[in-house]
């Protein structure tokens, strides 16, 4: 009965478009979240309750899907107090306990990108250092990945320390995404471009960086003056697609754009970071909901197909055409993605 109900299993998920990983599943390997930042933490360093604010993040949807979370204060820098007091002792419990003797899956959003670049750069040697093995990290799903940096970042910081007026348009972007300019800028400093891009540049951990991207925006586009090419509200996509240098780009992929038309895409990017793999792209998720269990709209795939080394993802697709003649337009969607949430579609390819 057991082998009948796999295999029943298995022929249903085919048959529903769900993404299926060879030759094992996201249950052989342990999923730990890595969140991103949080803006109301920059001024109240005293009170926040790191635990407490790391579980709340994830609140919607992961939370009920991870075994392990690394989390952080937003109000630190991440070559500081965050490795120090927060990231190290959590991968020295791992270790300890074993927990990624079977493989270690990190889940990260937003600044949690770039803070899993730098764990995968620092981890064994930072563990061997303490006689302990390094831990067995077989990929990233990174979602709305700003290890790339945010010009808002920039922004932010230039205008709260130039000494000069803000302007409105600047101030209204700024107030949009963290609801008031700070008096202290903790991880902002190191989400600065320049900076976050010098952040472990060639990590000594070849894991696979699997990359998810939005491209609508929670502030109604204030934002998206201050950020180049396409984005999501707080990165460009030349830091969720992964791209190995800054610029201003429409879609991860040369022949699909965001929204998933089928075309060629002269401004996509074609160089990525090492190790960096854009999967799946969406323009109806922003960089705000992209972790939530709601739905929004259509998801299509960047590659149909991807060998991550320690299995195979692939996502079934199919393809809808609109108009005719020289209006007609050729579109790639995920299959389910007219009704599963994006991380319900990333869940499956774990």
């Amino acid at each position: 009965m057991k082998t009948n109900f796999v295999y029943t299993a298995v022929i249903s998920a085919l048959l529903s478009g769900v993404a299926l990983s060879t030759p094992v599943q996201a249950a052989d390997y342990k999923t730990i979240l890595i969140h991103g930042f949080q803006a109301d933490q920059l001024n109240r360093p005293t009170s926040t309750n790191v635990e407490l604010e790391g579980q709340e993040y994830w609140s919607s949807f992961w939370i009920n899907h991870a075994d392990a979370r690394i989390d952080w204060p937003s109000y630190e820098r991440l070559e500081g107090k965050i490795a120090t007091d927060f990231i190290w002792p959590k991968l020295k419990s791992f270790a300890e306990n074993g927990t990624c003797d079977p493989g270690c899956v990190f889940v990260t959003h937003s600044t949690g990108d770039l803070v899993a670049r730098y764990i995968l750069d620092n981890q064994a040697t930072w563990l061997q250092n303490a006689g302990l093995s390094p831990l067995n990290i077989v990929a990233t799903f990174d979602l709305a990945g700003a290890g790339g940096g945010s010009e808002l970042a920039d922004t932010a910081i230039n205008a709260a320390t130039s000494g000069g007026i803000v302007g409105g348009l600047t101030r209204q972007a700024i107030e949009a995404w963290l609801g008031s300019m700070p008096e202290e800028f903790g991880i902002m400093w190191d989400l600065k471009v320049n900076n976050a891009r010098q952040v472990s540049q060639y990590p000594s951990d070849n894991a696979p960086r699997l990359r998810f991207v939005a491209d609508a925006s929670d502030y109604f586009g204030l934002t998206s003056g201050f950020l180049p090419g396409n984005d999501d509200g707080v990165v460009s996509t030349h830091s969720s697609c992964g791209a190995s240098a800054k610029g201003s780009f429409g879609s991860c992929s040369s022949s699909v754009a965001i929204n998933g038309q089928l075309t060629a895409q002269d401004d996509a990017v074609t160089s990525f970071m090492p190790y960096h793999y854009p999967l799946l792209m969406s323009a109806e998720y922003s960089h705000g909901n992209l972790p939530d269990r709601d739905y929004q709209g259509k998801v299509t795939a960047a590659r149909t197909q991807f060998n991550a080394g320690y299995k195979t993802i692939r996502f079934n697709t199919y393809e809808e055409t609109t108009g005719s003649w020289f209006w007609k337009k050729t579109y790639r969607y995920v299959s389910e993605s007219d009704s599963q949430s994006f991380s319900q579609l990333i869940l499956s390819s774990l």
